[in-house]
């Protein structure tokens, strides 16, 4: 039988908990050596990457309003890091911009999992964000020196172009999205919305000679212990800009979440 953790013994402990390991991570941060993105410039002329994903969830099964707020918060969030430059050397960290948030406005409920059940919380919804920028990163020379997947996938994707495997999230304090400069050339987060989409895009002082590309493979669901589970593997591929030719083609890593919601029947589930 698992252990409870105290908080979910004690629940009001829980302000305190995330004030503790707030402080914890800035205490952190601040002594760690690395130099993190905080300024903002004007728009560079290079596009290296780029990505979308859908604003409303028709799928989620839950109350639209929650979709709605999701929407707000996402715009609020956005405005800390939009804009931003990542110089040679810098490391882009989504919470240490994030943590600026209240000067932009206030978050609204929305869905977050806590304790592998989606409850409605103040601020919920804002890793889909991070879920792009993670995206929107690997397409780039960036290195991701921090990231966090989800271990329990509690809703099906919002749209057949989503890819699976390449979600990061984040917890104030606590899980976090970083990214290094380790090149020699200026990069750029920008961040637009319109109707139906989030954009996100990497800018560079420097035009790129190369393409890269995220996809994936092998997708496969199976059952262990009365779970059932997605596995995918998240594959890098490297296209020579002018002649299209690829480069090269590596696998990043195998992706392995619980799946909560009802799967298609038409899906095969292996036994494991």
């Amino acid at each position: 039988m698992q252990r409870k953790r105290l908080t979910q013994i004690m629940p009001f402990l829980i302000p305190i908990r995330i004030w503790q390991r707030t402080l914890f991570c800035k205490i952190k941060m601040f002594f760690d050596q690395n130099t993190y993105a905080k300024n903002v410039g004007e728009i560079l002329p290079y596009e290296i990457s780029s990505t979308k994903s859908l604003l409303i969830n028709e799928n989620s099964g839950y109350d639209i309003q929650y979709q709605e707020n999701k929407v707000h918060n996402l715009k609020i969030v956005s405005k800390t890091m939009n804009m931003i430059y990542i110089y040679p050397h810098e490391t882009f960290s989504f919470f240490y911009l994030a943590k600026n948030s209240h000067k932009f406005g206030k978050y609204k409920k929305g869905l977050v999992l806590i304790n592998n059940e989606i409850v409605p919380r103040v601020g919920g919804g804002i890793c889909g964000l991070s879920n792009l920028l993670y995206l929107t990163f690997l397409k780039t020379p960036l290195t991701i020196i921090e990231r966090h997947g989800h271990k329990v996938k509690s809703l099906p994707n919002a749209s057949s172009f989503d890819l699976d495997g390449v979600d990061a999230t984040i917890s104030d304090g606590w899980l976090d999205l970083k990214v290094r400069n380790d090149t020699n050339n200026i990069y750029q987060v920008v961040i637009e919305f319109d109707k139906q989409y989030m954009y996100c895009k990497i800018l560079s002082n420097q035009d790129s000679d190369v393409i890269f590309d995220i996809k994936n493979a092998n997708l496969k669901y199976f059952k262990k212990d009365g779970k059932v589970f997605e596995k995918v593997e998240v594959l890098k591929e490297i296209k020579d800009k002018n002649t299209k030719d690829i480069i090269s083609n590596q696998k990043l890593y195998d992706e392995v979440v619980e799946v909560t919601y009802e799967l298609p029947k038409e899906l095969i589930v292996e036994e494991k």
